[in-house]
């Protein structure tokens, strides 16, 4: 085989890529973005033009929330239009008018045109942002047609902001453009759109007049206007290299890139992840974001949840893969997460801290130059962010406050009279290691400052009170100095030691509780027999780990339904509505997400890649728990152990069904082909025999006569005993055989199983040894005797015909035991309990047939006379059938 290497095929990589693609975009309807540079180019009138044309098109078209604001061409463009009536909402006194979205998912037309995509709903609605309305339309199956302008999008924030001075508040994520089917750029040259301003064409909010006058500048215009078209270049070219990739036309692919910027809950993060967007943007390469949480910092963390959260939330909604590191060092944790994820570019911050601070420790910057051998490191300059004002918040507990402070100074008060006592016998640099013991009590009991304080008093307390000359700060000997700098330093040095092992130990219990935790819940969740264990054991273990609700709610037909839940935990309407909004929209709804906010629990989706099993609904004890990335993580844990324990029930369950449905093929194939052949034999030898009777031409004698209704009699009683086997067996399996019990002769029972067969025994021997003196047994005489006859008949079947068949019977520890017993080839013992099972048959000898269902029959007959049936080979060959019926 030969290469050419002129193939036009795709590479799987790009088959694979866009057959995700298409997967994914299935079922949803199609965005498309009206972009402009400002307010006022004339979106709303491009997205109105658009309709019109698709409505000629015999599109079905509705205006979901369109805003003309009073303007005549756009009112115009509007009427014929169907327009669907706004929500209004009131807030603190005012009505609000919003896009009704349960109208429009309701109405589901072919497109909605959606204006103003960055909008912020009013309190209350479903979703916080209309571009997550603007999702759930497009997951209903229905295009959407919107507008936007280019400084709502997330990545550009800072950048909008350095062009223009306005810090634009209003954001969507970047995610949008990059799903959109279509981006339609709405431009209009800047000095047309400050003419159409200064005739009051265009539409400023009062409240928002100031800023746009500072935002309408001739240099911010051109500059906001390169931005959407650059914007709207790069998407035109991402499609292009995409449909060029997939069908393998030649180009200089760039090899892919592997973003990643650290956060670490400051002002500047931000910054750096919508840099990060941007650069990736222009290197067409996937980005990581990773926090790395120390020991150290787990109080940071604490003081910046909910800032390290919203970071975190903003690179998810910007596209990048986000993970959570706990390391001891920062750098070195870095470089690991970057080298695991072949990361090939580390974007960072400059340093803003003062340049003396450097020399007392090494920044970050420099850290992981050093440490990213062949990783590139891009420094992001950063400007100075103005603060917000912060709600005042409880002191956390290792912050020393101060009564920490006071008991530092009792400890070196006390270290001080101890020094006293001592000072006669000792020389003054001894008593260093007495305050060196108060500094070590201050670290381990009181903290970082307290024991820092500690070590700083005790140079001013050894100082003073008993350094030559005493009661005075002045040193007569220099070399003091020496002691009381080694004094601090190691006092300083050891209350850094032990606040560090105190946050680390305090770290991994921590560490240790959620693995705990996991664990009792996966040993649980293992042990439970059905799902009804499995949801028990949910609510259980995840309200003791986190002192929280729990709900669990699985589907019942069209409808969610609460299968179990904490003792105080009732669902009402609003919270099942919640909760059926999750689980069809496959996302987290309710607290502590941006969608129905106003909701009490938190709302989970039990899902696998096929479908959602359910929903977990989390109600916590703390609200600052939500926002918690340990918590939603462990919270992420316990959902997805709860998913695969409910996705294993019901696997088993399937694979039940499935076994059944097999078991139940087998039958009906062992059935038909029983009937098939054991039908079909008799009709045959019924048929000839009859119509050779009824044919004139042939010339009979009587015993030829004779011979053959004798062979259509045997075959149609073979066929009638077939038959009523078959009725016999479908009354056991129905428990429709009704037991008439009277008291029973067994010699009788025998010998009306012998005249039953006399016809098929003919000439063969049937050795009968039955005691004189056995007892009545009660039985169903015509039932026991069907037994009887098809033990015969099975031994007759297979035993040689010169050979005798055996019938016995005894009585023994109140047990009456009937044996029927032959000499054929016997049973493989594998075998030996299967014979009994419907259609069972093993490889019979030439002539002999059988439907598998007499053994079966007789199994079901014993063990409604509350006995037993069993079947052993004998020692010189041949089988040997017992039959043990209580006597009693």
């Amino acid at each position: 085989m030969t290469n050419n290497g002129d193939d036009k095929r795709p590479s799987p990589e790009a088959l694979l890529k866009l057959a995700q693609a298409e997967e994914q975009e299935e079922g949803r309807g199609k965005l498309k973005i009206f972009l402009g540079y400002a307010p006022g180019v004339g979106k709303t009138f491009a997205m109105l033009e658009e309709a019109w044309q698709r409505k000629l098109d015999e599109r079905d078209v509705v205006a979901a929330y369109v805003e003309s604001h009073g303007r005549f061409e756009t009112d115009s463009l509007l009427a014929g239009l169907e327009i669907t009536p706004k929500k209004q909402i009131e807030y603190m006194g005012v009505t609000l008018p919003e896009m009704d979205l349960d109208a429009v998912l309701a109405r589901k037309p072919q497109i909605a045109l959606v204006d103003e995509l960055a909008h912020t709903n009013a309190p209350g609605l479903r979703h916080e942002k209309r571009w997550q309305d603007v999702e759930e339309i497009l997951s209903a199956g229905i295009d959407v047609y919107t507008t936007v302008n280019i400084q709502h999008f997330e990545s550009l924030n800072d950048t909008v902001a350095q062009i223009t001075g306005v810090k634009v508040r209003e954001t969507v994520p970047d995610r949008l453009l990059d799903v959109a089917a279509e981006i339609k750029l709405v431009d209009l040259p800047p000095d047309d759109l400050l003419q159409r301003l200064h005739e009051g064409k265009v539409y400023i909010p009062q409240q928002a007049a100031v800023a746009m006058k500072k935002f309408f500048k001739p240099g911010n215009l051109i500059a906001l206007r390169e931005l959407s078209m650059r914007k709207a270049a790069a998407r035109v070219d991402e499609q292009m290299r995409a449909y060029m990739e997939t069908r393998s036309i030649a180009g200089p692919w760039p090899a892919a890139e592997q973003l990643l910027v650290c956060v670490s809950g400051s002002p500047y993060s931000e910054k750096l992840i919508r840099t990060t967007r941007r650069l990736a943007d222009d290197m067409k390469a996937h980005w990581h974001t990773v926090y790395i949480e120390t020991p150290g910092g787990s109080r940071h963390l604490r003081e910046n949840r909910e800032r390290v959260w919203r970071d975190m939330r903003l690179a998810e909604t910007l596209g990048a893969h986000v993970a959570t590191v706990t390391a001891t060092s920062v750098p070195h944790a870095v470089i690991d997460y970057a080298v695991k994820h072949n990361i090939t570019k580390i974007v960072v911050g400059k340093p803003t801290k003062p340049r003396w601070q450097e020399f007392l420790r090494q920044p970050l910057v420099d850290q992981l130059i050093r440490l990213s051998g062949q990783i590139d490191v891009y420094v992001v300059s950063l400007e100075t962010v103005e603060k917000k004002p912060e709600p005042a918040r409880a002191r956390p507990k290792h912050e020393a406050p101060w009564p920490e402070y006071l008991k530092s100074v009792a400890l070196v008060a006390a270290a001080t009279v101890v020094c006293e006592l001592v000072f006669r016998f000792l020389t003054p640099t001894n008593l260093v290691m007495i305050y060196l013991l108060a500094v070590v009590l201050a670290a381990t009991r009181l903290g970082r400052k307290a024991a820092t304080l500690t070590a700083f008093l005790s140079v001013l307390a050894f100082d003073f009170f008993f350094v030559p000359p005493r009661f005075t700060f002045a040193v007569a000997d220099t070399e003091y100095f020496l002691t009381f700098i080694a004094l601090f330093t190691v006092g300083v040095v050891i209350s850094t030691l032990v606040s560090q092992s105190r946050e680390r130990a305090e770290t991994i219990r921590g560490r240790e509780v959620q693995t705990a935790s996991l664990y009792y819940l996966s040993r649980d969740l293992a042990a439970a027999p059905d799902v009804k264990g499995i949801l028990d054991a949910i609510v259980r273990n995840i309200g003791e780990s986190l002192e929280a609700k729990v709900a669990v709610l699985l589907p019942e037909g069209d409808r969610l339904e609460t299968k179990a839940a904490s003792a105080d935990v009732s669902l009402h309407a609003k919270e099942l509505a919640v909760a059926d909004w999750a689980f069809r929209n496959r996302q987290p709804a309710g607290r502590g997400t941006e969608t129905l906010v106003s909701a009490d629990l938190l709302y989970l989706p039990l899902q696998t890649p096929p479908n959602v099993l359910g929903i977990l609904g989390v109600q916590l004890k703390d609200e600052a728990g939500y926002k918690s990335p340990e918590i939603r993580r462990l919270l992420s844990a316990f959902a997805s152990q709860a998913t695969l324990a409910i996705e294993r029930v019901q696997l088993v369950k399937q694979a039940e069904q499935a076994q059944l449905l097999q078991a139940r093929e087998g039958l009906e194939r062992a059935l038909l082909n029983s009937i098939s052949h054991d039908l079909r034999t008799p009709l045959v030898s019924i048929t000839g025999s009859l119509g050779t009777l009824r044919d004139k031409a042939y010339k009979l004698t009587p015993e030829s006569r004779r011979e053959l209704l004798d062979t259509a009699w045997e075959e149609a009683e073979r066929l009638n005993r077939f038959v009523g086997n078959l009725l016999d067996m479908t009354r056991l399996e129905a428990g429709a055989l009704k037991l008439k019990r009277e008291p029973c002769d067994v010699q009788d029972l025998a010998g009306c199983a012998l005249a039953a067969l006399d016809q098929r025994i003919g000439t063969r021997k049937v050795d009968v040894l039955l005691p004189d003196d056995l007892p009545l047994v009660r039985m169903d005489m015509v039932l026991m005797t069907q037994v009887l006859v098809n033990l015969l008949d099975n031994a007759l079947k297979y035993s040689p015909p010169e050979r005798n068949i055996e019938m016995s019977a005894r009585v023994e520890n109140g047990t009456l035991s009937l044996e029927v017993a032959d000499h054929g080839p016997g049973v493989p013992e594998a075998d030996l309990k299967r014979i009994f099972d419907k259609f069972y048959r093993i490889p019979v000898p030439e002539g002999a047939g059988g439907t598998g269902l007499g053994l079966a029959i007789c199994k079901g007959i014993v063990e409604a006379h509350h006995g037993k049936i069993r079947a052993e080979n004998r020692t010189g060959g041949g089988l040997r059938v017992i039959v043990s019926l209580p006597v009693k």
